[in-house]
């Protein structure tokens, strides 16, 4: 059974979701941030199948998040290591682990923390306003459509309705109200 693929919709969260697809390829980007590179170790650390790890890592390497890059001859054996775009994620798994953090650790507390080295700090992430600094909650957020929406879809009531100028982001529908 072939899975939907959203990588040709109009939004980057589900683009990203198409890339990512399930948990274990963020476990697998997880392993690669704590310094894991190589098969064994993947399987080793994340007890994962090999053919789901295989798939996982041509996915990942296919998608220009890591790259491959052999470390032994004989047999040739490779470790995955993080591209520039494979760096930039980061900071999505950091948000993910304060999420986490915050709702599913318990009273035992957060599993691992985040050292920043630069200020000596430990941290967590946050997700704040590019040009004041603010964090971003959902309450103070709308959406509105990008240049890269298809035009095609600009006269759908329902796209007008979902982006319609001030509507507070997690609004229901306006007939809801």
């Amino acid at each position: 059974m072939r899975r939907t693929s959203f990588g040709t919709w109009p939004c980057s969260i589900a683009r990203t979701a198409d890339i990512l697809g399930d948990a274990w390829t963020l476990l697998v980007l997880r392993e690669v941030f704590y310094g894991e590179s190589r098969f064994d170790g993947f399987i080793t650390t994340l007890g994962i199948a090999r053919n789901t790890l295989t798939d996982r890592l041509r996915r990942l390497e296919a998608e220009g998040l890591l790259y491959r890059r052999a470390y032994q001859s004989d047999p040739v054996r490779h470790e995955y290591l993080p591209t520039d775009k494979g760096r930039d994620f980061f900071g999505v798994l950091a948000a993910i682990n304060a999420w986490g953090d915050r709702w599913l650790a318990g009273d035992a507390g957060a599993p691992v923390v985040l050292h920043h080295r630069p200020c000596g700090h430990d941290t967590e992430a946050r997700v704040v306003c590019s040009a004041c600094g603010e964090d971003l909650h959902q309450r103070d957020m709308s959406a509105r459509t990008g240049p890269g929406y298809p035009p095609r879809l600009l006269d759908d009531p329902l796209v007008r309705e979902r982006f319609a100028p001030g509507r507070t982001l997690g609004d229901g529908p306006a007939d809801r109200a």
